[in-house]
């Protein structure tokens, strides 16, 4: 109980580890995927190179993507006892059936418990094109519709959207939800990658370890910007209401959603990405109303900007996903399809120089006193 320990609560600006994949400066808006911008990455990639660079540390040439990209396209099968357990939660929140069929792939595929470093890329592979799928077989079945069956020829992202709405996405539609993958794809130590790292920690398989992430990411104050961006839209309803808006909800010290990051102080970087894709498609759909209202709130903000209320990734996610007719509550699995390679290499790092992962905590109850039998209480 010492009076000279520094507490760091939520463990903020602790060096807990090194890690080769991700390099964010908040200062400056920058974010690196070994050592490449995000900027280029989300221009010129797609995600199946994206999970290679994640995974393996360099861009890929033709033929290895190639293979990564076989990979890929071969681990779209569910075992039929998960269609049984999406069928039992279907009432479920999307995330809690995502988890849950993730943990029964574990007991349902002997080669889960495979904790070497090529077990965890073949996992690691798997679960990148199963996930995608548990997600899109959950929203038919609770819906009334059969699941649509996983399209090889179609990459990863356009497959996505294939399974989920039984329709063959345009080019636009497609790369959008490419890009927005690659930007969701890996970010350092955040809740989630941190907490699959304690799972590694452990010694327990790939499968626990995403289990956790997933369990983490389903808390709202890691995962849940989207979806209360959508909201905060949808109360604003017109361009010219969000200045009063924002003036009511920073007048009450409120928070504004989309705005400020944990780690950012200047502008997220993958927001602009996102940004243009929101306008883009709002034309092709015919909604441009919604970016309308995204960029009066920001004009509304701008005078917050030098206290660090820049905005974030999650303030055009939502209203893309509202643009292609996704329900809220898929917000927070479509999060998680991106996050597979980012969960999947730092469980791969902390694997090659594992340690049990046990901070301390200062003890402040009550000092030493002698125990009272329950007839003297």
């Amino acid at each position: 109980m010492s009076d000279d320990v520094k507490i760091n609560r939520g463990l903020k600006g602790i060096y807990f580890e090194r890690s080769g994949v991700s390099h964010i400066d908040g200062a400056k808006g920058e974010l690196l995927y070994r050592g490449y911008t995000i900027h280029d990455l989300a221009q010129h990639s797609t995600f199946e190179e994206v999970c290679y660079l994640l995974i393996h540390g360099e861009l890929p040439n033709e033929a290895q993507l190639a293979g990564f990209d076989a990979q890929l396209k071969a681990a779209r099968e569910l075992p039929p006892q998960i269609y049984d357990i999406i069928r039992a939660t279907k009432d479920g929140h999307p995330m809690d059936v995502l988890r849950t069929c993730v943990s029964a792939l574990a007991a349902l595929e002997p080669s889960s418990h495979e904790k070497g470093e090529e077990g965890f890329l073949k996992n690691g592979i798997r679960l990148t094109s199963q996930v995608p799928m548990i997600i899109a077989a959950h929203e038919a079945i609770r819906n009334g519709r059969d699941p649509v069956p996983a399209e090889r020829t179609l990459g990863h992202a356009a497959n996505w959207l294939w399974m989920l709405k039984g329709e063959k996405p345009s080019d636009d539609a497609a790369r959008l939800a490419d890009v927005d993958f690659i930007l969701h794809a890996e970010h350092g130590a955040n809740a989630s990658s941190f907490a699959a790292r304690v799972t590694v920690g452990t010694e327990a398989n790939l499968h626990g370890a995403m289990v956790t992430a997933l369990s983490t990411l389903a808390g709202p104050a890691h995962g849940g910007a989207a979806e209360d961006v959508m909201k905060m839209v949808q109360e604003i309803g017109k361009p010219e209401n969000a200045a009063a808006y924002v003036k009511e909800k920073r007048g009450n010290r409120e928070a504004v959603t989309g705005f400020g990051h944990r780690v950012y102080r200047a502008e997220d970087p993958r927001a602009r990405h996102m940004r243009d894709g929101v306008r883009k498609l709002g034309e092709e759909m015919g909604a441009p109303e919604w970016y309308e209202i995204l960029q009066a709130v920001v004009e509304a903000m701008k005078p917050y900007a030098r206290h660090g209320l820049n905005v974030n990734v999650d303030f055009y996610s939502g209203v893309i996903y509202q643009l292609h007719g996704i329900p809220m509550d898929l917000y927070v699995p479509i999060f998680a399809i991106g996050r597979m390679p980012g969960w999947l290499v730092q469980c791969l790092e902390q694997q090659r120089s594992n340690i049990l992962i046990r901070p301390l905590t200062l003890y402040n109850g009550p000092e030493a006193r002698p125990y009272k039998a329950i007839d003297q209480r």
